[in-house]
């Protein structure tokens, strides 16, 4: 059976994902399958999830992750970009700070991703993200459920 023949599935660019745990933990309750993606630089092993490894290259796991995804899938990734290709095929897409992407805020994320690339090219820099804490947690974990109640 192919993943498009399956139920809808959550698929995860699981190589620095502080979610995991929310993710399966949540995933397990809504009997929803759960593909985590990771290079073969990275090591990761999950008792619900299914580990797809994939070979390191630029974009290699994104590619693979996007190639995999289907209207009604929900994918959870910190890129943008990819973020933007998922909406495109009509799955969703959660940032794990618990932000649903939708098409108004990627436009506006994208650009601000393109000027801050180019103060760095420039020599310039700018403030990183802040520090997760436990509320991040808690904002996630209440989106990422109300996706998965969504059909």
């Amino acid at each position: 059976m192919t993943d498009k023949e399956d139920q809808r599935k959550i698929l995860v660019d699981a190589d620095a994902c502080p979610v995991r745990g929310i993710i399966t933990e949540t995933a397990k309750r809504h009997g929803l399958k759960v593909l985590l993606f990771v290079d073969t630089s990275h090591i990761l092993e999950d008792d619900y999830a299914e580990v797809v490894v994939i070979g390191r290259g630029r974009d290699a796991v994104d590619f693979a992750l996007i190639n995999r995804t289907h209207k009604g899938d929900i994918v959870v990734t910190q890129d943008y970009g990819l973020a933007a290709m998922v909406c495109a095929r009509g799955a969703r897409a959660i940032h794990p700070s618990g932000l649903i992407y939708t098409r108004d805020n990627l436009d506006r994320l994208l650009f601000e991703r393109h000027l801050n690339a180019k103060i760095r090219r420039a020599g310039g820099r700018h403030a990183g993200p802040r520090r997760r804490n436990q509320s991040d947690n808690i904002r996630f974990e209440r989106a990422f459920e109300g996706l998965c109640l969504v059909e």
